[in-house]
């Protein structure tokens, strides 16, 4: 176009002179020139744009290839039917997820085992994750002669049932954390507050020496204490009974006893006057009342029942006094008591367990309609991920590289079982070339043995031809002389 465009304006000036024709000449040079650059930059262009697609295809297809490694397939037969590669990669990625679903169940039942997040907890996550995906791989790793192996379709089914049941209570558990720690924590709490019940039950503060243990409290719940407020309970009821006793002895006495005082001070009050002497004196009404008062004194020993009775008193309330401490130092020593056994108890409930969380699962689940419906469908979505690998390889149906796998395996089972015979056959043969070699050996070892007997025998025929000659001529000789 730019050419075009030039040799129409440039027109005129050709007809005028030569400069404008040279201008133009030069113009459709330039134009050429740049033209040439650009047809050669093209195909370098291009060919950038070429590697850098077949690179990333080469990284596609390296990624592809890894998952693909994941179902087991041979690459070799699995690029005669390259439209059924897609499938495999998929299959691979739904396998390297399973293995990824069970590493982060075992994680979660490692940190719950541990109580703790620790880097200790990656050993047998990555172990369990390589122990899945090895699994999974197994279980949709294609074979041969599918149709008529029924058995074990069945078997890796029920693996994989098993394996997703324990893949998924891990992740279950997560999902419920928060319940299920409040749970356990409420019952963890009820259990201190009724052992703590069931502690002052059965440890009463002791009123005798003979204690009995109340019902339904047994070596769990009752504590041993050195010295208890019981132990002079009996003495300090005794000496309340004899102090009773004695005081309402003490009390009549006293009654009687200021009766015949009060007769003694209002007879003695009076005087008379003796006629002999002119002195006044006491009646003898009042010599005689203060002689029986002075004999209910000393009949009676009131002065003496009296000491006795504060002496009781004062013992009384010295032993009150010590039970009083004691009372105090049995509570404060049950409350040690109880106190360590709490400890104790809390101790023990330490870290929330696996088989703790498990149970309080379901027992929530079991006050629960609407949550036991929600902790299953949670449980068979996990179980149903964990058997997906499994049910999508065996739902897709036969493809074609199953069928070129049970041909090639076919075809490979026939090939062995030739090569089999024919060694059978070369090895037959080879025996039997041995046999008749030792056969023949044996032949001709008897031939020989024979030859030489035949031979052994005609020499001791000659020698004792030889002989017998020799003995005729002998005896011959003999003769004639």
């Amino acid at each position: 176009m730019t050419d075009f465009l030039t040799d129409h304006v440039t027109a005129p000036g050709t007809a005028a002179g030569g400069r404008g024709t040279g201008d133009a000449a030069a113009a459709r040079t330039a134009s050429g020139r740049t033209t040439a650059r650009t047809t050669k930059d093209v195909p370098a262009a291009r060919a950038t744009g070429h590697r850098a697609v077949a690179t990333r295809r080469s990284v596609d297809f390296g990624a592809a290839r890894r998952l693909r490694a994941l179902t087991g397939v041979n690459e070799e037969l699995l690029a005669r039917v390259r439209y059924e590669r897609s499938k495999y990669t998929a299959l691979g990625g739904v396998v390297l997820g399973t293995s990824v679903i069970a590493a982060f169940s075992m994680w979660n039942f490692a940190t719950e085992a541990l109580g703790r997040v620790s880097i200790v907890a990656l050993v047998p996550t990555v172990i369990w994750m390589l122990f899945v995906l090895n699994l999974d791989r197994w279980l949709v790793t294609p074979q041969p002669n599918a149709r008529r192996r029924v058995g074990p379709l069945l078997t890796r089914v029920l693996i994989a049932l098993m394996l997703g049941a324990v893949i998924a209570e891990p992740l279950v558990l997560r999902i419920f954390q928060t319940a299920v720690e409040q749970h356990v924590a409420d019952e963890r709490t009820d259990t201190i507050d009724q052992l703590r019940t069931n502690l002052v039950r059965c440890n009463p503060v002791p009123s005798t020496t003979q204690t009995v243990t109340p019902e339904g409290c047994d070596e769990t719940y009752v504590l041993s204490f050195g010295k208890t407020p019981g132990e002079r309970v009996e003495e300090l009821t005794a000496l309340r009974s004899d102090a009773a006793a004695l005081q309402q002895r003490v009390d009549r006495d006293t009654t009687r006893l200021e009766g015949i005082d009060s007769d003694v001070r209002g007879e003695c009050q009076r005087l008379i006057r003796t006629a002999a002497t002119g002195l006044y004196q006491r009646t003898s009404e009042c010599l005689r009342l203060r002689d029986k008062a002075q004999d209910y004194r000393t009949t009676h020993r009131t002065h003496e029942n009296e000491k006795r009775l504060a002496r009781m008193n004062s013992r009384i309330s010295g032993i009150e006094a010590e039970q009083t401490v004691s009372r105090g130092a049995f509570l404060k020593a049950r409350a040690d008591g109880i106190e360590r056994r709490l400890g104790q108890e809390r101790a023990k409930q330490k870290e929330i367990g696996v088989l703790e969380r498990m149970r309080a699962l379901d027992q929530l689940a079991a006050g629960n309609p609407v949550l036991f419906v929600g902790i299953w469908l949670v449980r068979l979505l996990f179980v149903l991920l964990d058997v997906l690998p499994v049910l999508v390889k065996y739902l897709s149906g036969e493809s074609a590289y199953d069928r070129m796998l049970t041909s090639a395996s076919n075809s490979a089972v026939k090939i062995h079982d030739e090569e089999v015979r024919l060694a059978e056959r070369r090895a037959v043969a080879n025996l039997e070339i041995a046999q008749d070699t030792i056969e023949q050996e044996v032949r001709r070892h008897r031939a020989e043995s024979e030859a030489a007997f035949r031979e052994h025998r005609a020499s001791m025929n000659i020698r004792v031809r030889q002989a017998v000659n020799a003995l005729e001529d002998e005896i011959r000789r003999s003769t004639t002389v």
